[in-house]
């Protein structure tokens, strides 16, 4: 017979990791299966040129209540705000208008925070938002229309890196995103992201993880069949034919996945609400291109917009046409000889696919064009691509709001339902950055939606 668990989580990223230890910390006996052959999700520390880089998510977002920020906190690890201001530059190579462009940038993202009252697109609220103050503070720009269109351009992707979306008038600015207080981006440098999860799994500092977690790797599992009727036990089959079971299962795969998958893979099937809420939640990309070199000459924690001139645009051919899709670069904390580049939406699923040695050239062309006046570039002695669209496990990089959704206000409460027995007790539960409802598309969130099935499950629990 077959080991029999009190639960089985399904996905190692920031939603499984928190929930296996809370409830292992608690004294549960815990199979957590995940399909990769590594811990951590969408969040993944590499060492790569002379350190670390995140392959995945970069940043803390927010220092309030925040459960990421509070665990390094608590093990005295000092994360570092990063600065985002740009170092801009044209696509002719010289020094774009920077104190202009970052007082633009400022005012967007500023205002994004005070959405309008009727949802719109955010590309069409925040080019309103911008005229309006141009109108009043710099009048003069309004006169130069280039201008006008290669900074709206540059906003447009700067949003899409944001929200992993396409083109921002795919997103929503009427959203119930909510940022916690304190600084948005705080790095872990030389730590990685990867610390959190060794924390979270008991391994920091050579500790010992939890007696009773269990964790496979490389285990993708195929189907889940749960007992309607409140008899028996939860089972899930694993695709080496490996049948697992337990009480309950809590699910925090991404709802890319769940989008492709979950009509093979819950047994009985979904109910309807929660069908459409995974049809409905628009999952997005964002990707990176990460390049090291034996020196690079630049200060760590900078980023450098590309600001492309319409002309210069213009002459671009169609097939490298998603290199002007790249809105810019930055040198992360965790290495001073690697380079990052950002892109997201369709260019970002085109890069995944390209060979390889194309797009260390074209990426190499781009920084050359753009700054290769004023910095030596030398060539890379290497580069990471992210692949999270392509990626089976993952099918994306996190979700956003877009207008389809906003239709739906309780979309993603509904996906967080539990689907429960006939005498009520929760049997398949559900987590991950999707179902949280305010931080959604942060690790912050998936962490707390981990958390919150967790304590479902723990005695004296009101959830």
């Amino acid at each position: 017979m077959p080991q029999s668990y009190d639960t089985i989580v399904i996905g190692l990223g920031s939603a499984g990791t928190t929930a296996a230890s809370t409830l292992a910390r608690a004294g549960r006996r815990v199979l957590a299966l995940e399909a990769q052959d590594r811990i951590g999700g969408r969040v993944w520390t590499v060492p790569f040129g002379d350190g670390l880089v995140e392959v995945g998510a970069e940043w803390i977002h927010g220092t309030g209540l925040s459960r990421v920020y509070e665990t390094a906190l608590k093990n005295n690890i000092s994360v570092v705000p990063q600065d985002l201001t740009f170092n801009v530059y044209q696509s002719d190579g010289s020094r774009a208008n920077n104190v202009l462009v970052n007082e633009l940038l400022e005012f967007c993202l500023e205002a994004v925070e005070h959405p309008p009252e009727k949802p719109e697109t955010l590309g069409k609220f925040l080019t309103r938002q911008l005229m309006d103050y141009l109108k009043e503070k710099h009048p003069e720009v309004l006169q130069n229309q280039d201008f006008l269109d290669e900074f709206l351009e540059l906003m447009n992707l700067i949003m899409n890196n944001y929200e992993a979306s396409n083109d921002w008038n795919d997103v929503s600015a009427q959203t119930n995103y909510a940022e916690l207080a304190g600084h948005q981006h705080m790095s872990w440098h030389r730590y990685g992201y990867k610390t959190f999860f060794d924390i979270l799994l008991n391994r920091y500092n050579n500790g010992p993880g939890w007696p009773t977690l269990e964790i496979k790797l490389n285990t993708e599992v195929i189907k889940i069949k749960w007992p309607k009727n409140s008899m028996g036990k939860v089972q899930v089959v694993c695709k080496d034919g490996t049948v697992y079971t337990a009480d309950n299962v809590i699910v925090t795969v991404s709802v890319g996945v769940l989008k492709e998958r979950h009509t093979n893979l819950f047994d009985p099937p979904l109910p309807q609400n929660k069908i459409q809420s995974i049809e409905n939640i628009p999952m997005g990309v964002m990707d990176k291109i990460i390049l090291s070199f034996d020196d690079i000459g630049l200060p760590n924690g900078t980023f450098f917009g590309f600001l492309w001139r319409g002309e210069e645009k213009r002459k671009v051919s169609k097939e490298d046409f998603w290199t002007t899709r790249i809105f810019g670069c930055s040198t992360p904390m965790g290495s001073k000889t690697a380079l990052t580049f950002w892109t997201s939406g369709e260019v970002g699923k085109l890069v995944e696919t390209l060979p390889e040695d194309v797009v260390k050239r074209k990426v190499m062309e781009l920084l050359r064009k753009f700054m290769g006046k004023i910095v030596t570039i030398s060539e890379p002695t290497g580069m990471i691509r992210s692949t999270w669209y392509s990626n089976p496990f993952t099918r994306g990089s996190y979700t956003y709001d877009n207008l389809v959704v906003t239709q739906y206000p309780d979309a993603r409460a509904n996906l967080a339902e539990p689907l429960r027995d006939a005498a009520g007790s929760p049997r398949v539960l559900f987590a991950g950055e999707a179902t949280d409802s305010t931080h959604f598309s942060t690790v912050h969130g998936a962490s707390d939606s981990g958390y919150r099935e967790a304590q479902r499950l723990l005695p004296g629990s009101k959830v």
